[in-house]
């Protein structure tokens, strides 16, 4: 043999032995880490974690990665069709590397397209390259070559185009068909049209320059290219190709993300709820569950008609009654920003700021970084329009002093028997204002939405609604003032009837009521009741001095429709993992805190308030005539305006106020809880009575529990009165 050819041989043979042992070093680790057999089959890839209204209406997602899962069966077939035509049309013939795709990169050097088959690009997704050097390349893709023929040993084709389609990343940081697919055109992926299948397919060059949402003209041209590919491996005939190439392909464009959607609040309190819960919940093999990892299925209380509405029921109040507020003097015209109580706020506002830091952290002097906090910028506000911003020019002095004159809101509503919250509204504006106003934490003072407590305990201890009840001020030894006068201002008979005094909200009468059951005892009764915030035992705990959250409130009133069963609010129902397996499920807590005759006749009362007191605004201005009932609250220098009520299937609650108490409504007639809050309720009501998919029957009355005896035999407090006399709005009664 000639010496050239002998060493063209010796050479070729040693190539080709360093070849196969380079090889077999990368498979067994020795080159680099190489996974298990155990990691292919079973990748351990973050998929987002899905919380869910009652009805299954997907609300949002918690994750790392915006990913979840689909099986093979969930997929449309023209999904897994415009994937093979234009990413590796001999899928099913290798063994997961293609030598015909391979030489045609080698003597094409790339320019008739890449060598990579699926199986490739699943192993270069599933770990993805550590280095990215010339010198390392050439070992890198051997790795994946291992382990795509890993993979093809391992899994059944169906599996790897399942796990790929699960992984891969589409456009606006969305991973995963399942995703894409709702993202971008609000469907499940067995529900991808052609053309849909291949605008997703087509993003997978570049998620980027091919998103439909941003790029729509690149991202048609793209599609196009997917669906020639189609026709060109027999997946589409030429007259579907010709009729799909020529329309366009409409996006229902969904993206979930922390702000936007409905219930964010909500959605940032249940994650909250899920981290507590998985403090003292591990994994069957011990190690802790995570929620922006593990894809668990979150199911809540939460129905999606009602949070819409609720929703829908704090912009139509708050989106005129705020142009009110700022229409009050010092706000409109702005001295109120000279008064020296006001100047404090928002001198430590402006300093604990975000920008006015960064100024400081510069080695700015703090005349200097207030200076440059005054000189007008571009950014964006809240304001009460229909995307709920506006561009605007202003200086971050004058953004905060606008920001802190927002009033806010929280909404609750609960079915008062299984304790399921149906509705729950945090705010105004989660990308603005992230502070929720709902939550156990969130604590405001509650005025006369107290009272109601006090009447029923009174009640349930041998005192009648209809018994007489003094307004005059009552003196309360050892503890000043003496007397304590809580309506000064205002005018009534001597004595009252109890029913009366709530109804009018009347103040002396409430203090009346708790000299004679005792401080103390009231506030161990309003605990049992599911408060759990302190009540100082003052003589004002009587006129709802103290600070109680929404949430509570709402538990607390539950004992009244349901004749005497305190039950307490939740919002999860169950957890499950991403195969669907059960791993905690949730339910009130239920107790009886007063009898059935005591429940009822509160009821009686209540109707009062909106029949004739504080909230009949609900009955001749609002035409609410179904059988409700409930009682207004409002804080003496009306920073909190409250309403709670309920009818036979449903109670729910609202606060209205700004997040510092010092910005508020400057007279009783505004700021009441009938003008600032009971309007949401009656919204709210409005719409679900009128929605009959809800199940909220109009028609339905408070049952009277068997054997009820009551001193009313008039029943001037029935369940529908006729349409009050609305001359009544002129001087309307003030709790």
């Amino acid at each position: 043999m000639k010496r050239p050819i002998r060493v063209l041989w010796i050479t070729f043979v040693t190539l080709f032995t360093l070849f196969v042992l380079l090889i077999v070093l990368i498979e067994n680790g020795l080159v680099g880490y190489m996974p298990t057999l155990a990691e292919l089959e079973n990748p351990q890839s973050a998929v987002s974690s899905d919380v869910y209204a009652s009805d299954g209406t997907l609300l949002g997602r918690y994750y790392v990665l915006d990913r979840s899962n689909s099986k093979f069966s969930e997929i449309s077939p023209n999904v897994i069709n415009a994937l093979i035509a234009t990413e590796d049309n001999r899928f099913y013939e290798h063994a997961g590397i293609d030598p015909m795709a391979t030489l045609r990169v080698i003597f094409k050097l790339g320019h008739a397209g890449g060598g990579s088959t699926l199986s490739q690009q699943l192993a270069k997704n599933l770990f993805p390259r550590t280095s990215h050097s010339l010198f390392m390349l050439p070992i890198l893709k051997l790795k994946e070559w291992v382990l795509a023929v890993k993979l093809e040993r391992n899994l059944t084709k169906n599996e790897i185009i399942t796990m790929y389609l699960n992984i891969v990343p589409f456009g606006d940081n969305v991973y995963g068909i399942r995703n894409a697919s709702m993202t971008f055109f609000y469907k499940t992926p067995d529900l991808v049209s052609v053309d849909e299948a291949a605008v997703l397919v087509g993003m997978l060059k570049g998620n980027t320059i091919y998103n439909p949402r941003s790029h729509p003209k690149k991202s048609k041209e793209r599609r196009n290219v997917v669906l020639d590919q189609m026709f060109k491996y027999n997946y589409l005939p030429q007259v579907a190709l010709d009729s799909l190439k020529q329309k366009e392909t409409p996006l229902d464009y969904h993206k979930i993300d922390y702000h936007d959607g409905l219930a964010p609040y909500f959605r940032q309190v249940v994650e909250q709820q899920i981290k507590q819960v998985f403090k003292d919940l591990k994994r069957p093999d011990g190690t802790p569950y995570d929620i922006y990892k593990d894809g668990l299925k979150i199911w809540t209380t939460i129905d999606i008609r009602m949070q819409r509405y609720a929703e829908e029921a704090v912009q139509e109040h708050l989106s005129t009654w705020q142009k009110a507020f700022m229409n009050q003097p010092g706000y409109k015209d702005g001295t109120l920003w000279t008064r020296p109580n006001i100047l404090n706020i928002l001198n430590a506002s402006i300093k604990s700021c975000d920008r006015y830091q960064a100024y400081k952290s510069q080695d700015m002097t703090e005349s200097r970084a207030l200076a440059e906090m005054k000189k007008p910028i571009k950014m964006k506000i809240f304001t009460w329009n229909k995307g709920h911003y506006r561009d605007t020019l202003m200086s971050p002095v004058d953004s905060i002093k606008y920001m802190k004159t927002i009033l806010q809101a929280g909404f609750l509503a609960m079915d008062p028997f299984t304790g399921e919250v149906k509705a729950w509204v945090g705010g105004i504006d989660h990308n603005f204002f992230q502070y929720d106003h709902v939550n156990l934490n969130t604590k405001r003072q509650v005025g006369s939405t107290i009272k109601p407590l006090l009447y029923s305990f009174a009640i349930d201890n041998g005192f009648s609604p209809c018994g007489d009840v003094s307004t005059a001020p009552v003196d309360f030894p050892n503890i000043p003032p003496h007397p304590y006068n809580a309506d000064k201002g205002a005018t009534y008979d001597p004595q009252v009837s109890m029913k009366v005094a709530l109804a009018k909200s009347i103040n002396n009468s409430a203090l009346y009521v708790l000299q004679q059951v005792g401080i103390e005892p009231f506030v161990d009764f309003a605990h049992k009741c599911g408060i759990t915030s302190r009540m100082e035992p003052f003589p004002s705990v009587a006129l709802g001095v103290s600070d109680i959250s929404l949430y509570e409130m709402i538990g607390a009133y539950s004992m009244f429709p349901t004749g005497g069963m305190n039950t307490q609010p939740f919002f999860i129902s169950k957890i499950e993992d991403k195969n669907g397996m059960l791993i905690k499920t949730f339910a009130a807590s239920q107790k009886e805190v007063i009898n059935p005759n005591t429940a009822y006749k509160m009821v009686k009362m209540m109707r009062g308030v909106v029949n004739f007191g504080t909230g009949a605004r609900l009955r001749f201005r609002y035409n609410i005539h179904n059988d409700v009932a409930g009682k207004t609250g409002t804080t003496s220098n009306q920073a909190d305006a409250w309403f709670i009520g309920y009818c036979p299937q449903l109670i729910a609650g609202v606060w209205v106020g700004c997040d510092d108490r010092e910005f508020r409504f400057r007279t009783e007639q505004m700021g009441q809880g009938a003008s600032s809050a009971l309007p949401i309720w009656a919204y709210f009501m409005r719409r679900v009575y009128a929605d009959k998919k809800i199940g909220i029957d109009p028609n339905k009355v408070f049952k009277q529990p068997a054997g009820f005896d009551d001193c009313d035999t008039t029943d001037q407090f029935g369940a529908r009165p006729p349409v009050l006399d609305t001359s009544l709005e002129a001087a309307p009664t003030i709790d």
